[in-house]
């Protein structure tokens, strides 16, 4: 089995060496856990390895991703200068004179189809190995009964042109699941990242859900948010009551 490392420490053990090449996981989790951090660090880690990618931008403005990503010491432009990365704006819509200047726009970013083609193509022309969306979620959220047929789609272009990807996912704080009706049936991987209040403290941890092909830590792992990205403790277990649904 080819994995690919996450680029995140203490991950990799969890996965038992990294995540199956060409699956699509879904990463889920309420506000303030992280997940927009765990998929540019993933994405780094693949430029530095000598693997291309893309970050499909359908929550925040392009700009905003390379600001936010620079201030984990994570500088893509050289890289986009380089053909090797790319963001794909399905933010804007192409209005603003800043987005006129990006180089793959989804005109209409809550058109699926249209969303999938600009996907292709960026996949294509960057040679794209690991591509991260963020989020899904924004897809189907006024339309929960597509949501599985969304990351269908999504899933026959991103596997079918090789790519290793990331599908962000929002959930409600006190939701249980993963965000969207049988999304998670569609998914070959589901890490779930979740910040609990324990004794007076917020604390962050994350639990592998299922990972195709490859067998996994089957506890709940804390981890934290560095000035340098993400570090989880494959060590340390922990353990939070069972979340009530409100």
């Amino acid at each position: 089995m080819e994995r690919v490392s996450t680029g995140i420490p203490g991950m990799d053990k969890i996965l038992n060496g990294g995540i199956p090449r060409r699956n699509i996981v879904l990463l889920a989790g309420g506000p303030g856990t992280g997940k927009s951090i765990f998929g540019q660090q993933f994405l780094y880690d693949g430029l530095l390895k000598g693997e291309n990618g893309i970050f499909v931008a359908l929550e925040e403005h392009p700009v905003q991703v390379r600001v936010n990503m620079a201030q984990f010491g994570w500088e893509v432009k050289p890289f986009e200068a380089e053909g090797k990365f790319a963001v794909v704006d399905a933010f804007t819509g192409g209005i603003g004179e800043a987005a006129k200047r990006e180089r793959f726009v989804v005109k209409t970013p809550d058109d699926v189809q249209n969303l999938v083609d600009v996907v292709r193509m960026a996949i294509k022309e960057v040679g794209a190995e690991r591509v991260v969306i963020d989020s899904v979620t924004t897809l189907y959220i006024t339309k929960p009964m597509i949501a599985r047929n969304v990351v269908m789609q999504l899933k026959k272009v991103l596997s079918g042109l090789g790519s290793t990807s990331i599908l962000v996912s929002q959930v409600s704080v006190t939701e249980r699941g993963f965000g969207g009706p049988g999304v998670e049936h569609a998914a070959d991987g589901i890490i779930r990242l979740d910040l609990d209040e324990i004794n007076g403290s917020l604390h962050r941890s994350l639990i592998v859900w299922k990972m195709r092909g490859t067998s996994h830590s089957m506890h709940r792992h804390p981890f934290d948010i560095t000035d340098k990205g993400i570090i989880v403790h494959p060590q340390k277990v922990l353990t939070v009551k069972q979340r009530e649904e409100r």
